[in-house]
């Protein structure tokens, strides 16, 4: 539990704690969120996969790994044409356990299709902090809801989220995580190299051309890093981790018992911003990127 007075969220965070983001690359703001508000996305996404339909030949889990990009051509179209839609994504190898057991994540437009998930986005206290970290025309890019099932919840590499949604200049980009239950060590919590989004992008994932399977491709090089310079970001139910675009992040798969489901989305500046057609999102007639500085 946080020792802060109960005040609304962005009341208390300081100036201090925007420069701790600049410096560090995130930053962890415990009980930004009620459990009310945890507890009703956790109950909507319930109802979500009651009702999902997801044919075998489009069951597939998005990877930050290199070696384990889409191979199928239903995967590759269901994964690629997913910006727009609210799509389902299982963990790897699992396909013979129940799906509602078996699910790694729901995306991309969790924000832009269904109105718990965006009143939470368009939320006016995420509109507050985006403004407090100088963001003056942002737009919503994608959304997730993870999973990290007990016991099969597999890890997330070290990665930075500019190596899948690139900008010109970079540092446009950030990510929003709340942690809708205990994120802590045993169940999977995010891990960071602090200050690591000051060394640039070793790497990019790029459209390949069409009809080619993997429908991507990564370009540069895969940075090995020392495991030594990660620290964990534990965070309790309601708590909401500031991402930026570079920072280096992971997180551990889960062996525990429990879960650890987390609502997370990213946000670009759109001002003096270019979106790279390479991306493998691209924002469509249909869902152009949303911007965050509406009323739900």
């Amino acid at each position: 539990m946080s020792d802060r007075p109960l005040l609304p969220p962005m009341a208390f965070i300081t100036p201090e704690e925007i420069r701790k983001f600049h410096k560090d690359g995130f930053l962890v703001l415990e009980e930004f969120f009620s459990s009310d508000e945890c507890d009703a996305m956790r109950a909507q996404i319930q109802r979500i996969i009651a009702g999902m339909d997801v044919p075998l030949s489009c069951r597939t889990e998005f990877s930050t790994k290199q070696e384990e990009q889409l191979q199928a051509q239903g995967s590759a179209e269901y994964f690629l044409t997913s910006g727009d839609q609210i799509r389902f994504f299982f963990e790897k190898g699992d396909f013979l356990i129940p799906k509602e057991k078996s699910i790694n994540k729901i995306g991309h437009a969790l924000h832009a299709y269904d109105p718990i998930f965006k009143k939470i986005t368009h939320a006016p206290k995420v509109q507050a902090l985006a403004r407090k970290i100088g963001f003056q025309d942002p737009v919503v890019v994608q959304s997730m809801y993870i999973f990290k099932q007990p016991g099969i919840g597999g890890e997330v590499t070290p990665h930075q989220d500019a190596t899948f949604l690139h900008t010109e200049p970079l540092g446009r980009v950030v990510g929003l995580w709340i942690a809708l239950e205990n994120a802590t060590q045993d169940n999977g919590c995010l891990w960071f190299i602090p200050c690591s989004h000051t060394s640039g992008v070793t790497r990019r994932m790029v459209r390949a051309p069409p009809g080619t399977i993997p429908c991507t491709q990564f370009v540069g090089s895969e940075q090995v890093y020392d495991d030594s310079l990660f620290l964990p970001a534990p965070v309790g139910k309601g708590g909401l981790i500031l991402i930026h675009g570079q920072v280096v992040h992971k997180s551990e798969p889960n062996r525990s018992e429990r879960s650890r489901h987390v609502y997370t989305f990213h946000l670009m500046e759109a001002k003096e911003t270019v979106w790279s057609k390479e991306n493998w999102l691209q924002p469509t007639s249909r869902l152009p990127f949303p911007p965050l500085y509406t009323e739900n």
